[in-house]
């Protein structure tokens, strides 16, 4: 492969900034623009270890002073020779730096080339490469550990030994078909059975991850509701920790849906600031509050909102009633720095599902935001209780698992019904190719184009 080179670093002033070479010749390139203080070629330095030394322009005059270090491949992130500058942090010095590697005759390094690089030379499968950006993007420390717990092959490992099952039925099966001379064990149809059990049993868990590492990953979309002036915008601004919304006495300021991400608990919220719910025969308002319903219709979490110093309303108690058609909704009483009214008791019909919480706030104070906090933190725990890694946070890797796992089921299925053992193996080879989807085995390279599509140039 040629010689790739990029700015692994921001394009903003910082203390520090890095630049990335990788490829065959790399050394001896890097060579002319990086000489070591203690004299020795920088191609010949000890490797995996800094070097402190002169980084020199295109016309070998001195461009800045500071590390590099050579990662000799295979034991190295690409798998190939590379090598790292830490230089200082300005756009200009880096930009000069990567100008003359390039003009040397290194090239521009595509989004996500050193990791597809990787992908490529056997460092790791794919479900390792996604939980690079995975962990790239990450917005919460639950998604970040679940991201590494991949990268380090949390999720592989499961994989590899249903694929182990899987290739030993295979195996077996052909084995004893192209060599009838051979004295070859038939497998018998009891452990075709327990294996292929066990691969639908460990698919499954797998599956029923999938919605937890969704808002793992991309967070719990959290839609405020309540009547006008019920205390969703101030409560919004409390979580944010500044004025995202527009806050007036005024019933019906807010308009329009307004979103902001917040952690709270831990728990990366999606917020939706909506407007007050009400029968309204104001057109731009009516507007909003559709947009609300719909709002509300496609949460994960719902926060109703009723001001707990005005006495409880028919409003109040409609949306109450549009929030417990929903799966997980916390009560939130707002306002409990002023004097509180009297609440109705309030009770839950067999097709409502009570609140996960009640809790009370204030937007002033911040009495009851804790608590809010934890109510939170316990409706989306971030602990795994299959250990860390094993979320499936990718569209692609559900698809793959199920497809998986629906081809197992065909073969148990076929086994079960006296088909012959050929019709079984068709049914685990397609397991065995939507597997080797999922791992970079059998992929397509429109599938392996797309994942490191998403990636950032110099990762």
């Amino acid at each position: 492969m040629d010689i790739i080179a990029a700015i692994a670093t921001g394009q903003v002033a910082s203390a520090i900034g890095i630049v990335r070479v990788s490829g065959e010749g790399c050394f001896s390139l890097c060579d002319r623009v990086f000489r070591p203080l203690g004299g020795k070629r920088f191609s010949r330095s000890e490797p995996r270890k800094m070097i402190y030394g002169d980084v020199l322009d295109r016309s070998g005059e001195l461009l800045d002073r500071g590390l590099a270090v050579r990662f000799p491949g295979p034991h190295c992130y690409t798998g190939e020779d590379s090598v790292e500058f830490y230089c200082h942090g300005s756009p200009v010095v880096l930009r000069e730096l990567l100008d003359t590697l390039l003009a040397l005759g290194a090239r521009q390094a595509r989004p996500g080339e050193y990791t597809r690089r990787a992908f490529l030379n056997g460092q790791m499968d794919l479900t390792q490469a996604e939980a690079v950006i995975d962990l790239i993007d990450a917005e919460t420390a639950a998604a970040a550990k679940n991201a590494m717990a991949q990268l380090d092959g949390a999720l592989r490992r499961p994989l590899e030994q249903v694929q182990s099952s899987l290739l030993e039925i295979a195996s077996r099966f052909y084995a004893v078909v192209d060599y009838p001379d051979e004295d070859i064990e038939d497998i018998q149809p009891e452990q075709v059975r327990q294996a292929l059990s066990a691969a639908e049993a460990a698919l499954s868990r797998l599956l029923a991850t999938a919605q937890r590492g969704k808002l793992l990953k991309t967070g719990v979309r959290t839609a405020i509701i309540g009547r006008p002036n019920a205390g969703k915008s101030s409560l919004l601004n409390a979580l944010a920790g500044y004025e995202r919304a527009i806050v007036t006495d005024i019933p019906g300021t807010t308009r329009d849906t307004v979103e902001e991400s917040v952690l709270c608990g831990g728990v990366l919220l999606r917020l939706i600031d909506t407007a007050g719910i009400r029968e309204t025969e104001d057109a731009v308002e009516k507007l909003g509050v559709e947009r609300s319903r719909r709002a509300l219709e496609e949460a994960d979490l719902v926060l109703a909102v009723f001001d707990s110093s005005q006495p409880f309303t028919a409003e109040d108690a409609s949306v109450l009633s549009l929030a417990s058609r929903q799966k997980r909704w916390i009560l939130t009483a707002s306002k409990a720095d002023l004097p509180t009214a009297p609440v109705p008791f309030l009770t839950w019909r067999e097709d409502q599902t009570p609140p996960a919480a009640a809790v009370r706030v204030s937007s002033v104070t911040g009495e009851g935001l804790k608590e809010l906090e934890d109510a939170v933190s316990a409706l989306f725990p971030s602990g795994d209780p299959h250990g860390a890694g094993s979320l499936l946070t990718d569209a692609r890797q559900e698809d793959a698992v199920r497809r998986t796992r629906d081809a197992v089921r065909r073969g148990s299925e076929a086994l079960s019904a006296g088909l012959t053992p050929d019709a079984v193996v068709t049914d685990i080879e397609d397991a065995l190719n939507a597997l080797g989807e999922l791992t970079g085995r059998t992929a397509r390279e429109d599938i392996v184009e797309q994942i490191f599509s998403r990636f950032c140039v110099g990762k």
